[in-house]
């Protein structure tokens, strides 16, 4: 039994892996909120349950582009990479904008 709960937890990691190189790849994501170094997915939450996936993740985004656009733009991107690469059902993708990143200003 401990063996069947290894393997979602693993799985797990590895929808969640898929959501962040997904979300990254989006136009006006500056980055996740809660990257790590070592885990960049530790600000993704994947829940699986009876093959249908929900994620939710907060994400940066870059000044100048429009929040609502992004969001639906996140959501397609997760949907397309999970389902694409794992041949499960996407339920949700849950997007919020921890912030926004603005440009540096060149002294």
């Amino acid at each position: 039994m401990s063996d069947s709960k290894d393997y979602v937890s693993r799985s797990e990691e590895v929808l969640a892996a898929i959501s962040a190189a997904a979300a990254l790849e989006v136009e006006g994501v500056s980055s996740l909120t809660n990257p790590n170094k070592k885990n960049a997915t530790k600000g993704i939450h994947v829940k699986l349950e009876d093959e249908k996936v929900v994620v939710s993740m907060s994400v940066l985004m870059a000044y100048g582009h429009t929040i609502p656009e992004m969001g639906r733009a996140v959501q397609e991107a997760v949907k397309n990479a999970i389902e694409s690469m794992s041949g499960l059902e996407v339920a949700a993708v849950n997007v919020s904008v921890g912030g926004i990143v603005f440009p540096q200003k060149e002294p």
